[in-house]
């Protein structure tokens, strides 16, 4: 499959598996999954078809692992505005994590923190790099440092999804380090 065609698919499952899976008539169990097959045909009665080789080749070239088929299921790992549990243990988080945003944000996360928006939490990375990316989709990338070791001793609870994104349902402002404030630099 060429790499526009996978893209494609891969957004169009993005918006169903994760934001509206009524629009193409498809509905999420509780913790997110939804059977290949009435997948498939949703799609393909919704003007998209694509086969169940194709859903599994995005499944598996994905390089930021967004989605998991599972026997004759396929759910998004995260990032959903649905309602959906999934069923993540909590789990201890490195000493800092990372966020990338873009420069017009940064003034209101520095009052606010970063919070979920539309989303069930923020969703953070486990190395800069990842964090580059992330911030690059919108602009040019501003990263900033999470101290996810003083939020979790905090009481702040972090899960991790199957695709290694650190979620928490917010980031109060304390605990954010930005590029430039030298006397909180430590990561």
């Amino acid at each position: 499959m060429n790499e526009k065609r996978a893209v494609r698919i891969s957004k169009y499952l993005a918006r169903h598996l994760r934001h509206d899976p009524r629009r193409i008539g498809i509905t999420l169990d509780p913790q997110g999954w939804v059977e290949t097959d009435a997948l498939l045909a949703a799609a393909a009665a919704h003007g998209f078809p694509f086969t169940r080789a194709e859903l599994e080749h995005v499944v598996a070239a994905n390089d930021k692992r967004r989605y998991t088929i599972e026997g004759t299921r396929v759910r998004a790992n995260q990032g959903h505005t649905v309602e959906v549990d999934l069923g993540l243990a909590a789990a201890e988080p490195p000493a800092y994590l990372f966020h990338g945003t873009v420069s017009r944000s940064v003034a209101a996360i520095r009052a606010e923190g970063l919070r979920p928006m539309a989303r069930h939490a923020v969703h953070l990375s486990p190395d800069r790099e990842t964090a580059v990316r992330v911030g690059a989709r919108r602009g040019k990338p501003v990263v900033l440092t999470v101290d996810a070791g003083a939020m979790s001793r905090a009481g702040h609870v972090f899960r991790v999804s199957d695709n290694g994104v650190w979620l928490v349902g917010r980031v109060p402002p304390g605990f954010l380090r930005f590029p430039g404030d030298v006397s909180r630099e430590t990561a």
